[in-house]
C-alpha cells in the first residue's frame, strides 16, 4: 500500500469540492462526508440512505457498528454534510435499503478502485501533485480536526490506532511540533 497524504490547504479542499460537483453530486458527497467524519471507506461503500436519512431530515449522527469491537460509534454529519445530503437524495426517488453511493451501472455500490479514480482524478484536476487515495479523506480529516484542537486521543479513537504516535504519524504530523491552543470556555 502507498503512502497518502492529506489535503492541508483549505482553498484545496474547496477547488476538490468544486471539482468534483462538475462531475456528480454522488462524487461530491463522498469527498464530504469522508473529510468531515473519518469513516473508513469500506464504511463509507457499505452506507444505505437510511443510515443517514430519516426519510425527510438528514439524521444528526450516524451510527456504526465496529466490527471487532461489537460497540456502536456515532459519527455526527454536520451541516456541510447535511447541506450535500438533502440535495443528492432531493434529486431521485431513493428506497430506504439503497446504497447511498449506488453505482451508475446496478443498485450495488461503487467499487473501492472507482472511489480511488473520482478522488485520485479530481486531484490531479485541481492541481494536488501529493499522492492522494482513498485514506486521503480520513486523513484530511484528522489533520484539520487536530489543528483545530480536537484531542489526539479523541482522533485516536475515531481512526481506531493503538497509540497516540501513529495517529500522529498517519495524519502527517510532526510530534515535536509545537502548537498554541486556545483553551476559551468564556465563563
Amino acid at each position: 500500500m502507498q503512502f497518502v497524504n492529506p489535503i492541508r490547504d483549505v482553498k484545496t479542499i474547496q477547488a476538490m469540492k468544486e471539482e468534483l460537483r462538475k462531475h456528480s453530486v454522488r462524487d461530491l458527497l463522498l469527498f464530504v462526508l469522508g473529510i468531515n467524519t473519518g469513516i473508513s471507506l469500506l464504511d463509507l461503500l457499505n452506507l444505505t440512505v437510511q443510515d443517514v436519512w430519516d426519510g425527510q431530515n438528514a439524521k444528526p449522527f450516524l451510527y456504526l457498528k465496529d466490527e471487532r469491537t461489537g460497540e456502536e460509534k456515532a459519527y455526527y454529519l454536520n451541516s456541510k454534510v447535511k447541506e450535500i445530503l438533502i440535495e443528492y437524495l432531493s434529486n431521485m426517488d431513493w428506497k430506504s435499503e439503497d446504497y447511498l453511493f449506488k453505482s451508475k451501472k446496478d443498485c450495488r455500490p461503487i467499487t473501492r478502485q472507482q472511489a480511488y479514480r473520482i478522488i485520485n482524478h479530481s486531484a490531479r484536476e485541481v492541481g494536488i501533485s501529493e499522492k492522494i487515495g482513498t485514506h486521503t479523506l480520513r486523513k484530511t480529516f484528522g489533520y484539520h480536526a487536530y489543528y483545530r484542537g480536537v484531542a489526539i486521543s479523541i482522533l485516536k479513537s475515531i481512526l481506531h490506532h493503538h497509540s497516540t504516535a501513529e495517529t500522529l504519524k498517519y495524519l502527517g504530523i510532526d510530534k515535536a511540533e509545537k502548537r498554541t491552543v486556545k483553551v476559551d470556555v468564556n465563563l
